[in-house]
């Protein structure tokens, strides 16, 4: 019995070491390419919800913000090319 209940608190501080770190990586809203940064914004690393460099200066316009590009941002899926019909034709 003593044996199980080592295991038990072993396995209970894995996963909550699991949890807590997982909480740490990027939210999906940094996702896109710019983001806005600033007074407003504590934590660093802005709000990255723009699609647009135009759409984030827009946002900022009129407060103690700028914008900037997501530094976790990744293009990759957007440059893949659109699957083909052709491709799928059943002859």
């Amino acid at each position: 019995m003593r044996g199980t209940s080592w295991q038990t608190a072993f396995w209970a501080l894995t996963l909550c070491g699991a949890a807590w770190t997982s909480a740490a990586l990027p939210a999906a809203a940094q996702e896109y390419p710019f983001c806005i940064k600033g007074c407003d914004f504590g934590s660093g690393r802005g709000d990255c919800s723009f699609s647009s460099y135009a759409q984030c200066r827009a946002s900022a316009a009129g407060r103690t913000a700028w914008c900037d590009a997501n530094p976790y941002y990744s293009a990759r899926a957007e440059l893949q090319p659109a699957h083909s019909r052709l491709s799928h034709r059943r002859f």
